[in-house]
């Protein structure tokens, strides 16, 4: 996108906001200690916006966190994102709905994944899928998606074309925190660099692949070698800024290659931590 494009996306932005509320150039020029011609050269991409002056009309204007980012956006500045803990009472509701939705999944292997890989719960298809190639204990204190599915010790041992997929996931997550400029996904790309599974040529393997979110396991299942491929889905907010509203959840389910594979068993009743019903 042009410089130009955005700029004019921000002058849309702010005259589509101004009729919503009925407010003209010059109330919101007052409002904000400027001048009309001012406002005029915002709309008619003239001039670009400062920071300062988005997150003034966004008060001016009384924009809630997905709106203002919007603006931003518009601009061409990064969206700024109030952290949400997963835990916390007001997302009880979400945490039900998620408990539901990997309940639903079985018996396909599934996993809610946060924004920096740490697995938030896991249905009982996906126990009963990798606890007979595991360690019992070390399986039951897993709670990192990026160790488990890279580690020699977890899921790593079972992937086809790991270091493709690392590689991907790599660059994924350094373009993610050079946008987001956040301590926590920055934390992300340096446990993905710690990995003993990257390749030294990462950055290049990256670049020739596009980022899909996927990757194969082949697994001895009822006595056959069986191939599986997973598919991720996100779980955010509506509209363009849905990539970056928090809480940035994933749920990465494990399905068959072969249609006829009959996974009922894996929905069998199973204890773990990360299983909540």
């Amino acid at each position: 996108m042009s410089e130009t494009s955005q700029e004019l996306a921000f002058g849309s932005f702010l005259k589509f906001w101004r009729g919503i509320h009925s407010i003209s150039q010059e109330s919101l020029a007052d409002r904000l200690g400027s001048s009309p011609r001012h406002i005029s050269r915002l709309e008619n991409g003239s001039s670009r916006p400062s920071e300062n002056i988005i997150e003034d009309i966004a008060q001016a204007l009384d924009l809630g966190e997905r709106d203002r980012n919007h603006l931003r956006i518009a601009a061409g500045y990064n969206a700024k994102q109030r952290k949400i803990d997963y835990h916390s009472d007001e997302l009880k509701w979400l945490r039900k709905a998620m408990k539901l939705t990997l309940r639903s999944l079985d018996p396909y292997p599934s996993a809610l994944i946060d924004s920096v890989s740490n697995i938030l719960m896991v249905n009982r298809a996906w126990v009963n899928f990798y606890r007979p190639y595991i360690d019992k204990t070390s399986f039951n204190e897993i709670h990192n998606h990026i160790d488990f599915m890279f580690s020699r010790q977890g899921a790593g041992a079972l992937m086809e074309n790991r270091e493709d997929t690392l590689s991907a996931l790599l660059m994924t997550h350094s373009q993610a925190a050079m946008l987001s400029r956040t301590a926590e996904d920055r934390a992300a790309v340096d446990r993905l660099l710690k990995n003993p599974n990257l390749p030294a040529n990462w950055q290049q393997r990256a670049a020739k692949l596009e980022p899909m979110a996927s990757f194969k396991v082949e697994v001895d299942y009822q006595g056959r070698l069986e191939k599986f491929y997973s598919v991720n889905q996100n779980i955010g907010a509506n509209g363009s800024t849905a990539y970056i509203s928090e809480p940035r959840l994933t749920i990465s389910t494990l399905y068959p290659e072969d249609d006829e594979l009959d996974l009922s068993g894996l929905a069998e009743p199973v204890k773990h931590p990360l299983v909540f019903y």
